[in-house]
């Protein structure tokens, strides 16, 4: 039963990750077509935008990583099959949330890269 709110809080996580890394992107179409209007490529615009993305999404990672540590230990004599700094379950909920957030920085940068910046400009 543990097990299953621990997925469904991992998959809530998630969700929420990529709707507000979605919702930054987009936010930042009228930056991007005036960036590929000056002349910088479409792949040089996705991966500027995924490398913040990614450096944003390692940073809560690590800050959370370092809390649910903490909190394990306050909770140590509740776990069962797992100690506090079970390495297996920080590294699987890490990768899959660093996954999630470049997934959500990649395809609202392909989005708004693939579009004529000139509509960009103007729709902003």
């Amino acid at each position: 039963m543990l097990g299953a709110f621990a997925g469904t809080a991992l998959l809530l996580a998630a969700l929420g990750i990529y709707a507000v890394l979605s919702y930054s992107v987009s936010q930042r179409s009228r930056e991007i077509g005036i960036r590929m209007v000056l002349g910088e490529s479409a792949g040089s615009v996705r991966q500027r935008v995924v490398t913040r993305t990614l450096l944003l999404a390692g940073a809560g990672v690590v800050i959370g990583a370092v809390v649910s540590l903490g909190a394990a230990h306050l909770i140590r004599s509740l776990l069962y099959g797992v100690g506090p700094a079970d390495v297996l379950s920080f590294g699987a909920t890490a990768m899959i949330l660093v996954a999630v957030s470049a997934l959500a920085g990649f395809l609202p940068a392909l989005r708004a890269s693939r579009t004529d910046p000139m509509v960009a400009l103007r729709s902003a």
